[in-house]
């Protein structure tokens, strides 16, 4: 795998889920950030700045996000896999989501100084938000 250049960044994420038929919550593509809503049968799933988050009892909070810097070739291979392998390696959870230019990765706040280092020692560059 080559090196990725990986930047945190600042403030916290919630991922929520919604049901099936909700509507999404008026206001939140207007919002800076990355904001990712998927609808499938059986849930809407968002995933936004904490302080747009939906008001719903399924909901978890301190999530921060790890954006690959893109844009990335759709050719690229393995680049998630190996992403996701090293921080379980680590013992860090993650939410994975892509985009059209590039992967995204959320790790609970309290377990960001082990990915970041989990990371760096698999020979990533990680930027901190400054």
């Amino acid at each position: 795998m080559k090196r990725l250049i990986v930047d945190v960044q600042p403030g916290e994420y919630t991922v929520a889920r919604l049901p099936a038929d909700a509507a999404v919550p008026p206001g939140l593509l207007d919002q800076s950030g990355l904001v990712s809503v998927t609808r499938t049968p059986d849930e809407l799933s968002i995933v936004c700045p904490s302080e747009h988050a939906p008001d719903t009892g399924d909901a978890q909070a301190q999530w921060r996000l790890l954006t690959v810097r893109g844009p990335l070739e759709f050719t690229l291979t393995g680049i998630m896999a190996a992403l996701s392998g090293e921080l379980a390696a680590a013992g860090v959870s993650l939410f994975a989501l892509s985009t059209y230019d590039t992967d995204h990765l959320l790790v609970k706040s309290a377990d960001l100084g082990r990915a970041t280092q989990a990371l760096r020692n698999s020979g990533h560059e990680v930027h901190l938000p400054t």
